[in-house]
């Protein structure tokens, strides 16, 4: 593994801020605020705000920026759960007799929240091609969300034609940030390439007193992945590798519906045993859907959904996670070849395409509860999780 850095020199190597990332880091602050934001891309734009900070107040000033019809965008997945879409794949705009209301986009987006009888009458069901220009900033506005960490599910208006001539003094006027589609796209590749080392300490565990912690942001403020480094790692072997997600609930609170907890600190336990290696803990709570989302989630489990059905309930994929973050850090840690801790063959099959080379695949199972037995059987027979 690479020597430790000196701050000082870290600081002067710092990479510039990506306009990228930058754009991107502002609009999902808006979002989660309930702000109104504008995606254009391709000679098309929209409004949108996020379905989930949706209030009668905000939809009427989204009426009145837009001038247009306001209409409900929900991923494919999503609207198929409710009927009004026959694939899971891409994303629908729904148009309602009687008009929006905060009620309905709530009702429609979060099967978590309460549920009525019956849907309202649907006027419009438009299924979104991602390959046209409107449809790709609809599909960069669900992507959006994705990354604010909120439901996937926005209440949209497309700005007229002849407004996007002079659209950045119109948005201005508005006081409304706009986001470029293609930075909305760029985003995940550019914050996992442009991240920094940013602090480090040693911090004896109870698993493994040689330890030190090391801190890795991308340069827009945003979420921290951490390196656990166990001993010495050389970077001539394999190194010994567990990639953790992290887990609020289980890592921290010890809850018994996952195995989360006992892979932490089992992983860190087998690295310390072998000499040493590294745990990436990355920043992706909930299968990448957040913490939040995970709680809905954890919700409609105890409704009946596995975990698995329950993502996807809220409109997400069965797992959103990304791991070129975690080949970026092992890069900069100076380790291109290791032994994985893992029974996921996607993390696998992930970190080859990172550039990172596993050379053998080390099992990392342990004994499951009468809470947890439903979800390690649901990793093994739908996520391909192996024994």
């Amino acid at each position: 593994m690479s020597e430790k850095t000196p701050a000082s020199q870290r600081s002067q190597r710092a990479i510039p801020l990506p306009v990228t990332l930058q754009s991107v880091e502002r609009a999902m602050a808006d979002l989660r605020r309930g702000a109104i934001v504008v995606v254009a891309g391709n000679g098309h734009a929209l409004i949108l705000q996020a379905a989930e900070g949706t209030t009668r107040d905000a939809l009427a000033r989204l009426t009145a920026i837009s001038k247009g019809t306001v209409s409900l965008l929900l991923t494919a997945r999503r609207a198929s759960i409710l009927g009004l879409a026959d694939s899971p794949k891409g994303a629908v705009r729904i148009t309602l007799s009687g008009g929006i209301t905060a009620e309905t986009v709530r009702m429609m987006a979060d099967p978590a929240g309460p549920q009525p009888g019956q849907h309202p009458p649907a006027l419009t069901i438009a299924r979104i091609d991602p390959d046209s220009n409107p449809g790709a900033a609809e599909t960069g506005a669900i992507e959006l969300a994705k990354l604010a960490r909120l439901l996937p599910a926005a209440v949209v208006a497309t700005v007229p034609a002849e407004r996007l001539s002079y659209l950045p003094s119109w948005a201005e006027s508005e006081s409304l940030l706009i986001v470029e589609l293609e930075s909305i796209h760029q985003y995940r590749d550019a914050e996992a390439r442009t991240l920094q080392r940013v602090g480090e300490a040693t911090v004896p565990l109870s698993e493994a007193e040689n330890t030190r912690v090391i801190a890795f942001r991308p340069p827009d403020g945003g979420r921290e992945h951490i390196a656990i480094v166990v001993g010495s790692p050389k970077s001539d072997t394999p190194v010994l590798v567990r990639i953790h997600s992290e887990c609020f609930t289980g890592d921290l609170l010890g809850s018994l519906r996952c195995d989360c907890g006992d892979q932490l600190r089992g992983a860190v336990a087998a690295i310390d045993e072998a000499g040493s290696g590294v745990l990436l803990y990355m920043a992706q709570e909930g299968r990448g859907i957040g913490l939040v989302n995970k709680l809905r989630a954890y919700e409609l489990q105890d409704q009946g959904f596995d975990t698995l059905d329950a993502n996807e309930q809220l409109g997400f994929d069965p797992d959103e996670r990304i791991y070129q973050p975690a080949a970026e850090i092992l890069k900069q840690l100076g380790i291109r070849r290791v032994r994985l801790l893992t029974n996921n063959p996607q993390k696998v099959s992930a970190l080859a395409d990172g550039g990172i080379e596993v050379v053998e695949r080390v099992p990392h199972a342990f004994p499951s509860n009468r809470h947890s037995e439903r979800y390690l059987a649901t990793k093994q027979s739908r996520g391909g999780h192996l024994l």
